[in-house]
């Protein structure tokens, strides 16, 4: 971003400012275009009154530097918001990457493939950012991330743990909400009208891109625990007692989204609380069982990764602006 500075100029009765003659020519404005003013408390900021916002497009010549993977390419390009991507290629890209490329579309929602031959590839985002909602894609992800807790955790007592397996599965969709997400709020930060149209502020955007990685990383600890509990050999009288402490948290957890999205600082000091109970119960667990001598390994390990998954929701409702005496 690049910072002007301008004095200010009284002509009659009115306060005027010279606009950067750079920025004038980029977006294309002449004497009688409108411009967009918005008012903060001690900013201003002025944006081009366009309807529609301009798409951003990204052209990648194929093949790639030795260095460079197409698959990291693509991810940061839709990450970055851009609307279109192109691959050409002199010559035919070879099936073996092409496969990586189609791959790498299913974990970018709303990323398409709209024209394909030997040597070019147009993907595009096709779906209207202003219809997309942040707190409704964050809730998204909790609420996967919350379904596959609950499974890992009925998986302790299960005789039928093959439902473990598959929750690598689920937690593809919460990458997939995760870069959408990311993608959303990477881009109003420098489109104000979004930024409007969601009320989000830089620093809401800013928490929103945190709590967004905390759940992200909460689906990839739960495959790791559902990993460890389907190998793990952990007789089924030290499964229950873990069973019985940490089953019934999704609606901790729900209270602790609802607290960020409202935003609701009251909401959020109870579900922290209602946390902090939560983990001394499993402290209490583990001292007390901490006496006998030949306590199984992989009933501490568990218990530390229940704790470890767990604390992201707290992490998340801690978030919650706190509020100040005026």
């Amino acid at each position: 971003m690049t910072k002007f500075i301008r004095r200010l100029q009284r002509i009659g009765s009115s306060i005027l400012v010279s606009l950067p003659k750079e920025w004038v020519v980029a977006n294309n404005l002449d004497k009688s275009s409108e411009v967009e003013i918005e008012i903060g408390q001690d900013s201003l900021s002025i944006s081009a009154n366009k309807e529609v916002r301009p798409t951003k497009k990204l052209v990648i010549s194929y093949p790639l530097p030795k260095e460079e993977n197409i698959v990291a390419d693509l991810t940061g390009a839709y990450l970055l918001g851009f609307d279109i991507i192109e691959i050409n290629s002199k010559s035919i890209i070879p099936g073996k990457d092409r496969e990586k490329i189609r791959n790498s579309m299913r974990r970018l929602v709303g990323m398409e493939i709209i024209e394909e031959d030997a040597s070019h590839i147009n993907m595009q985002f096709l779906l209207d950012a202003t219809t997309l909602n942040p707190e409704k894609i964050l809730k998204r992800m909790s609420s996967i991330a919350i379904g596959m807790y609950d499974d890992v955790s009925n998986g302790l007592i299960s005789d039928d743990k093959s439902n473990l397996q598959s929750l690598s599965k689920r937690d593809v969709e919460v990458n997939r909400q995760y870069f959408l997400l990311v993608r959303l709020i990477r881009s109003t930060l420098v489109d104000k009208k979004l930024a409007n149209a969601f009320n989000l502020e830089n620093i809401d955007v800013l928490d929103y891109r945190v709590a967004a990685n905390i759940l992200e990383n909460a689906g990839d600890s739960i495959v790791e625990l559902s990993n460890f509990i389907y190998n793990s050999s952990l007789s089924k009288e030290y499964s229950e007692i873990i069973y019985n402490v940490i089953r019934n948290f999704n609606k901790l957890a729900e209270k602790s989204i609802n607290a960020f999205t409202k935003p609701d600082r009251l909401l959020a000091i109870e579900a922290i609380s209602l946390h902090k109970q939560y983990e001394e119960k499993l402290g209490l667990l583990r001292n007390t069982l901490g006496n006998k001598k030949q306590i199984p390994i992989d009933f501490l390990d568990i218990v530390y990764m229940f704790e470890r998954i767990t604390q992201s929701w707290a992490d998340v409702a801690d978030l919650v602006q706190p509020i100040y005496n005026k």
